[in-house]
């Protein structure tokens, strides 16, 4: 894959990528496999230059019951990674699928009258290594793999708002991300492996995935970028505060990792309706990347998502069959045509890193808890004053109270001014 030189201070090229939703039949769409389908979608966004994508074939289709894996069902996994490298994409693999646009896709052996908590339970948790096992092991000898993502938004399961909660702890939920990270640790050692979760992982106080395990755990910290949750409910729209959202997640990303140059990988971010109009959606995708192409430690940029779901599908929220790059019939839409423009144009001259000089300082409460956390809402004074500062053009970072006295941690992330 013929990639650009890295821009100045940047480690490797960022990398530009989407979250694969096959435009034929979904994700149902693993049940009746046709790879000749997944290599039209797969021609169809190499052609808009991105690198990479991110693929989630479905729990309950891989392991219908906890003491049997498909292996057809695996080996279907391993033929999407093939069909991907015929036009030169690399492939993150999620593995326990959870959790998709507003759709559980749990397996029968952990619901109803066989109810046990995903999270707690030995055997539940020892079935689930082996399913990242399996799936590490089928793709990790491919040359054309990136790493794996435990599941996506799997936080969604615990949060109280979910209809059927799994309760869990803090403390719980860090070993069960430890668990299933050495397992695809184990199986996949040159693997990028992380966890992915919602925004209430920044925000909600009582959520059991905290902070520090985003910034703590994996190879990477992953953010997910959805202005339609609470930013379009607070700010109307053309206001500063929906473009810039992305980039205060991953300042936030920043400041709680004890590491400066922890990757950030912004995984998922859309233009989604009606917080974005069908018209703004191209101009919402610029506006919002931009000002983070110069982070120095953002790995890359992963849109959400390729494909629009059809409309054919029944009982989606509005905003998904919108969301794509490209239509349903694999047209590039004026999105999927901005963002052409923006990787041609990245490639060609990348915009240099930049450090933040100038940092908000905020205290988060109980790190091991999360108790706290809720200060950095996106209705409290912290994201006031940072957006402020960024609207106004000054690009400013957040940092710890704890870290405000750390000499050399400031120093490692150029902040000089630091502000309460």
């Amino acid at each position: 894959m013929n990639l650009p030189s890295p821009a100045a201070g940047r480690p490797n090229p960022l990398r530009w990528g989407v979250n694969y939703t096959p435009s034929e039949g979904w994700f149902h769409s693993w049940q009746d496999f046709d790879v000749d389908a997944v290599r039209a979608d797969f021609e169809s966004i190499a052609a808009l230059g991105l690198d990479h994508v991110r693929i989630f074939p479905l729990w309950p289709l891989l392991q219908p019951n906890r003491a049997l894996i498909r292996p057809a069902g695996i080996a279907d996994v391993g033929r999407v990674v093939d069909a991907a490298g015929e036009f030169g994409l690399d492939v993150s693999v999620d593995g326990l699928q959870g959790h998709l646009s507003s759709f559980d896709f749990l397996p029968a052996w952990v619901t109803s009258w066989h109810r046990r908590n995903i999270y707690t339970d030995p055997e539940v948790v020892e079935a689930e290594a082996a399913l990242i096992t399996a799936l590490a092991a089928e793709v990790t000898s491919r040359p054309n793999v990136l790493g794996m993502t435990v599941g996506n938004e799997t936080n969604q399961f615990a949060v109280e708002r979910h209809p059927d909660q799994q309760v869990t702890s803090p403390d719980e939920m860090r070993e069960w991300f430890n668990t299933l990270l050495a397992a695809a640790r184990k199986a996949w050692p040159t693997g990028m492996h992380q966890h992915s979760f919602d925004d209430n992982a920044w925000f909600v106080d009582s959520c059991p995935v905290t902070p520090a395990h985003a910034a703590t755990l994996g190879d990477a910290t992953t953010v997910h970028s959805w202005v339609f949750v609470a930013v379009a409910h607070l700010f109307p729209q053309g206001h500063p505060a929906r473009t810039l959202f992305a980039d205060y997640l991953i300042q936030l990303a920043d400041a709680y990792s004890n590491d400066p140059a922890r990757p950030i990988w912004l995984q998922e971010i859309g233009a989604p309706y009606p917080a974005v109009p069908f018209g703004g959606a191209a101009d919402f995708l610029e506006q919002s990347l931009r000002p983070v192409l110069d982070t120095p430690n953002l790995w890359g940029v992963t849109w959400w998502c390729s494909h629009d779901v059809s409309r054919k599908l029944a009982d989606f929220p509005e905003l998904e069959y919108t969301l794509g790059l490209l239509d349903s019939d694999r047209r590039p839409k004026p999105a999927g045509l901005r963002l052409a423009e923006l990787i041609a144009a990245e490639k060609a001259n990348p915009t240099p890193v930049r450090q933040r000089s100038t940092a908000l300082s905020f205290d988060p409460g109980n790190e091991a808890t999360g108790v706290g956390r809720s200060v950095a809402d996106p209705s409290g004074e912290l994201f006031k004053g940072w957006l402020e500062l960024a609207a106004a053009g000054q690009k400013p970072a957040l940092v710890r109270s704890s870290k405000t006295s750390d000499a050399g941690y400031l120093a490692a992330r150029g902040i000089t001014d630091v502000r309460n």
